[in-house]
């Protein structure tokens, strides 16, 4: 097995928001009546594959920290400059007419011809599209082919794009939201990564092997606070650097989960960031944090109107809990215990295409 430290893995994400790239969107979703923007998977699962390389041990490079959208070319020049091992592209897939949902399903990685590691490229195809299979319950439709793609023609290194599912597939577009189904794309990209490079993959870390970090602190371990702090809202630059930006940002988040906000990321921020209780909280309206927010996303997924995910348990997702559980059989108090717990979190279901 190789040593993951000698290898400096990029992580890109296609498109953007705030504001979200023209075009890049599901049909409107029954139910909540809005689009998912293509941009709202493409971020995270980026997060979730670098922290799993870190996780793993590599190096890594965000090449699109912003919200907003950068053009190919600037991305394309910002990963030359750092001499990466590989690149691995999230993005969605969309078939057809774009307003309207059709039966196109399933994801697929590509590599390009055109680039000067192409014979790499598509071995890297193959593990991602692997590794990716070994996580997703979805069709995997396997490995092609695209020219004139610059994240994969004009890089100096081995690079591929999985788009993850379709957009305009109604049971697919729901996936697009849920973090459970990010994670497990970008885990899945990760465990391609590491059988292409030949390094031991890493599925889980424990929080209480994380050590106490705070401002002036660098290194891999900063990178990986900055991933999750980005996957919470933020447009840190994952640079290693615990500076005045993150150091913000963790008093931010300590404040938003009921943690003392000294901005020092101890044993109970590193638990809560990681989402690693014993079990999941009961939550009731006036609950705030994480788990909260977890909660909000997989109602999303499922078609239940929550308004923006942000953490706080408001009257849109006290009535989106409520009939969650009366059309899952469930007493409907607005209060999430371990019974409505157990029907929300797996991934796919929710409410079914209207006739």
């Amino acid at each position: 097995m190789a040593n993951a430290e000698r290898f400096y893995i990029g992580g890109n994400d296609e498109h953007g928001m705030n504001p979200p790239t023209a075009g890049k969107r599901t049909p409107v979703m029954p139910y909540i009546n809005r689009n998912f923007y293509e941009n709202e998977f493409n971020r995270p699962a980026k997060y979730y594959f670098l922290i799993a390389c870190l996780r793993t041990g590599f190096n890594v490079y965000d090449i699109k920290p912003e919200i907003t959208d950068v053009s190919i070319s600037q991305r394309v020049t910002r990963a030359n400059r750092q001499g990466l091992t590989c690149i691995v592209t999230y993005a969605y897939n969309a078939a057809g007419n774009a307003l309207v949902f059709s039966s196109a399903n399933g994801y697929r990685v590509y590599y390009s011809n055109e680039n000067r590691f192409s014979s790499s490229s598509r071995l890297l195809a193959y593990d991602v599209s692997a590794g990716i299979g070994e996580e997703v319950e979805t069709r995997n439709l396997g490995v092609s082919t695209l020219a004139e793609i610059g994240m994969l023609r004009s890089v100096n290194c081995p690079a591929v794009i999985s788009e993850c599912g379709f957009m305009t597939n109604f049971n697919e577009a729901k996936l697009m939201v849920d973090p459970d189904f990010q994670r497990m794309c970008g885990d899945g990209g990760c465990i391609g990564v590491s059988n292409y490079l030949d390094v031991e993959y890493v599925a889980d870390i424990d929080y209480t092997e994380m050590p106490t970090i705070r401002i002036g602190t660098r290194g891999n371990v900063v990178k990986f606070l900055q991933c999750y702090l980005n996957l919470y809202g933020n447009a840190l630059s994952v640079d290693g650097m615990f500076g005045s930006g993150t150091q913000q940002a963790v008093k931010k988040f300590q404040q938003d989960n009921g943690l003392t906000a000294d901005g020092i990321v101890g044993r109970n921020t590193w638990r809560t960031l990681l989402m690693q209780d014993a079990s999941l909280p009961l939550l009731r309206q006036g609950s705030r944090g994480v788990y909260v927010r977890y909660l909000q996303q997989k109602l999303l997924s499922k078609l239940y109107p929550v308004g923006t995910p942000d953490g706080i348990f408001g009257a849109n997702t006290l009535n989106a809990v409520k009939q969650f559980q009366q059309e899952n059989g469930l007493v409907a108090d607005g209060i999430v215990g371990a019974l409505t717990w157990a029907k929300i979190t797996p991934v796919g279901g929710g409410r079914p295409m209207p006739n």
